[in-house]
């Protein structure tokens, strides 16, 4: 999962994935060792479910908890605004746009 993820990230490609109830759609940023000291993946949401509500946004997915990784064909063209290289949300980072 972790070579799909460095891979998507490089290529820009989109990730979808089950999480937490249902199916996530995102464009991902972000990948290394959350500030607790788990694998995550810090990526813009653009479609899917969301146990807040919030379905489209900024998010950080814990990679334990990911079921069913697909990377898409489709890609986006730019980070997101709001993207902040350097993410203070993890405190090793694999890869990053």
């Amino acid at each position: 999962m972790n070579s799909k993820i460095i891979n998507a990230i490089e290529n820009y490609q989109i990730l979808e994935f089950y999480y937490d109830g249902g199916i996530r759609i995102v464009e991902p940023h972000c990948f290394g060792v959350t500030t607790k000291g788990n694998n995550g993946l810090r990526a813009f949401q653009i479609e899917g479910y969301s146990k807040s509500g919030e379905t489209i946004g900024w998010k950080m997915f814990l990679l334990s908890d990911i079921i069913s990784l697909v990377v898409s064909d489709q890609v986006f063209l730019e980070p997101r605004t709001g993207y902040k290289k350097g993410d203070r949300g993890m405190s090793n980072i694999y890869k990053e746009l």
